[in-house]
């Protein structure tokens, strides 16, 4: 029943049921939940593997929706759009307003200390659930399910209200008690009317890569990985 009322908030009916079910369990159910399960076992209960799914399948998915919408505007602009549909903050948001939290398997530590209200767990979880139905039913049934979760924030989304993720970085990283990220140009490519910037992002305890068409941009690229590495790290 409680499958059956998040596919209605979701507007999508499963072939298989199962995909769902695994969408929505994080890691620290199934660890509770499945003693003595092998670790295979338990990678094929829990959300991590669709979620990686979950994040190609979206980002291709955007990509080609704002291509479509936008189809004069530059590479940087589109990406920095994409990169702010497809951001913690409003992947968080978006699975909020589905009331994703209240349906997340999670374990008892996770809930004591509110792990369905955790963004990284939010945004973890609605990219697995886009995986769900990749698998379910096909990239095109996973394109038109992500368009019409994202409609509202695709009609608004514009180059200069996209996250200014350098920015995101540093006030995260505070946040962690951490020094300000470093940024280095690695190296550039091509020719000198196309160039491809190489940009590493460091900080006290990791690194990140960008790539762009300018150092502002990949060096905003940098930090968007970046803001990544520290979500998997935190999510639980």
């Amino acid at each position: 029943m409680k499958l059956s009322k998040l596919e209605k908030l979701l507007d999508y009916k499963f072939r298989v049921p199962a995909l769902l079910e695994r969408a929505i369990t994080h890691r620290s159910w199934a660890h509770e939940n499945l003693p003595g399960a092998s670790e295979e076992k338990l990678r094929e209960s829990e959300n991590e593997s669709l979620e990686f799914v979950g994040d190609s399948v979206l980002g291709l998915a955007i990509a080609e929706q704002l291509y479509t919408d936008h189809p004069s505007l530059s590479e940087g602009d589109l990406t920095l759009m994409k990169h702010h549909l497809v951001s913690t903050a409003t992947l968080a948001k978006l699975a909020h307003d589905l009331d994703l939290g209240g349906f997340v398997r999670v374990g008892r530590g996770e809930e004591k200390t509110g792990g369905r209200k955790k963004q990284a767990i939010l945004a973890d979880t609605l990219e697995a659930v886009i995986a769900a139905v990749f698998f379910d039913a096909g990239y095109e049934a996973a394109k038109l399910f992500i368009n019409k979760i994202f409609a509202s924030e695709l009609i608004k989304v514009t180059p200069k209200g996209s996250l200014d993720y350098k920015t995101l970085l540093q006030e995260t990283l505070q946040a962690e008690k951490l020094s300000a990220p470093v940024y280095s140009l690695v190296k550039t490519d091509g020719l000198p009317h196309a160039r491809t910037f190489f940009v590493e992002a460091s900080w006290d305890t990791g690194r990140s890569e960008g790539t762009g068409s300018s150092i502002k941009l990949a060096e905003m690229m940098a930090a968007s990985e970046a803001l990544k590495i520290l979500r998997s790290e935190t999510s639980g």
